[in-house]
């Protein structure tokens, strides 16, 4: 099972240099888990900076993963990590699914269970 943070779905949307990074998790779509603040956050910066229809497009992309709700538990789980509200979210979610977490944000380097690319 994979997780893919918000800043590498955006390399992979917008086929930077680094989307090759993160590719195949999000192309093995029964694999993927996606937090439903991933949603949030994507959904609000490309409807923002390319409108309504792309963002809509993006959120189909993403809907082909299991997407995964804030619960109770998830939000109490994501409480006790010391990471920004987002981020912890994101992570509880992996956390929970046993999956890897692929992302270039570096407040996950070194947890446990993330796949990290440092940005140069």
């Amino acid at each position: 099972m994979n997780v893919v943070d918000s800043s590498a779905w955006l390399e992979y949307l917008v086929d930077s240099e680094r989307a090759h990074l993160f590719a195949e998790p999000i192309r093995r779509t029964r694999q993927l888990i996606v937090p439903v603040l991933v949603i949030y956050e994507l959904f609000k910066k490309v409807l923002r900076e390319r409108g309504e229809q792309t963002a809509l497009e993006v959120y189909g992309l993403l809907a082909q993963g299991t997407v995964v709700d804030v619960d109770a538990g998830l939000a109490t789980d994501a409480a006790r990590l010391p990471l920004p509200l987002a981020d912890s979210i994101i992570y509880a979610t992996a956390q929970r699914y046993r999956a890897v977490l692929w992302t270039q944000d570096e407040h996950f380097e070194g947890l446990p269970g993330v796949k990290f690319f440092p940005r140069n």
